[in-house]
């Protein structure tokens, strides 16, 4: 049931506020204040969900009552109540967050549609906030190791920048959580976030999949397609194991980076982009770069920042949380009881070489969870953490 606060000084315009609203809807469930001060006494205590607010009263006006709602519960829409002489200052009051002001008397019509507005935006914000934690949890990096602050530290001086991004490291250390934080910390959160396997797309489509194509740039392309350059714009693409990108597309690549254009396959028609590029590599580029596989000039492009993720083999004081992280996601995700690790069965596991890094770890913590005892033992992992 929706909750609605009215804070009006004058009890005749409260009055005939909740009755309105109680007479149109019996799901409202509507309290008052008499002034801003009680308004925020109330806030405080208790969960709202639309606040309507005169502007002017004693002790505390609507401007100030706003500007502490948005510090308190800044996702709780509010509408001002304005008479004749402040709809100037109910203007202004949208420029400081309020959702829309409605004027003295109000208007049966336009009150009930501004609630129902605002309602609905109130549970869109909600929903966007529970996919956003969603997707932050999916992402969530663990540990507490100096490498792991170090990167942690980095990528919150970072991500607000627009400044390029290289993640190197093993296969299966999370070079990806940190590229999904670093967009979700920036200025980009809100647009898209788009993901390029470099080394699952062959060769002589990469091109394609990055840029686009125009009908009948090649035998199979049978209408116009837009690149993963243009799905990113305003947001960021995420180039995974660029190292292995051919170097043609390298070239196209470098362009894009340089004058922020790009064309489709078979089209000579400039598309402006407007993205941010974090890439990542399990390859000693440099290394390529003297090989002749990789470009030196898209290199240092793309390295503006570098962030090297470390082996879980150095960092293995981390393990005892990445053992409880993973034990509990797997029981959510098998609705299964939670089962603990022994100290004896942890100490074994931080003493394994984990060459597959996080991701084998995740694997195994799994199988000894499915075919362990109702608690993980030293025994189960020597019976089943095989090598």
């Amino acid at each position: 049931m929706p909750r609605i606060l009215i804070i009006e000084d004058e009890a005749a315009i409260r009055r005939v506020l909740v009755k309105i609203l109680t007479e149109e809807s019996d799901t409202y469930e509507v309290s008052e204040a008499e002034d801003g001060l009680a308004g925020i006494d109330i806030i405080k205590k208790e969960d709202f969900d639309l606040i309507l607010c005169d502007i002017k009263m004693p002790k505390m006006d609507g401007v100030e009552v706003l500007e502490a709602v948005k510090k308190i519960k800044s996702e709780v829409p509010v509408v001002m109540i304005s008479g004749h002489g402040d709809l100037d200052t109910a203007v202004n009051t949208m420029r400081l967050g309020a959702f829309d002001y409605i004027s003295k008397p109000p208007d049966l019509n336009r009150l009930l549609n501004t609630v129902r507005n605002a309602l609905d935006r109130k549970e869109l914000v909600v929903e966007n906030t529970r996919l956003k934690k969603k997707v932050g949890k999916k992402y969530e990096m663990i540990g507490e190791s100096p490498a792991i602050s170090q990167i942690k530290e980095m990528i919150e001086k970072v991500a607000p920048t627009e400044a390029r991004v290289l993640i190197t490291g093993p296969n299966g250390t999370g070079k990806e959580l940190v590229a999904h934080w670093l967009h979700q910390k920036s200025d980009r959160s809100k647009g898209p976030m788009i993901e390029v396997n470099c080394a699952a797309i062959p060769s002589e489509l990469i091109e394609s999949e990055l840029f686009g194509h125009v009908k009948g740039a090649f035998t199979s392309a049978n209408k116009d397609r837009a690149g993963k350059f243009e799905a990113a714009n305003g947001g960021t693409i995420f180039l995974d194991e660029v190292g292995d990108m051919s170097l043609s597309a390298q070239a196209k690549v470098l362009r894009a980076l340089q004058e922020n254009r790009v064309q489709r396959v078979g089209s000579d028609k400039d598309i402006k982009v407007d993205v941010r590029v974090v890439a990542a590599t399990n390859k000693d580029l440099k290394k390529e770069i003297e090989e002749g596989n990789f470009r030196e000039d898209l290199y240092h492009r793309l390295a503006v920042i570098l962030i090297k993720v470390p082996a879980l083999n150095d960092r293995r004081e981390d393990i005892p949380l990445l053992i409880k992280h993973f034990s509990n996601k797997i029981a959510d995700e098998h609705g299964t009881a939670l089962k603990e690790f022994t100290d004896k069965a942890i100490k074994l596991l931080q003493e394994y070489d984990w060459t597959g890094n996080i991701r084998e770890l995740r694997n195994v913590v799994e199988r000894l969870i499915i075919l362990g005892n109702s608690e993980v033992t030293e025994s189960d992992v020597k019976l089943f953490a095989t090598k």
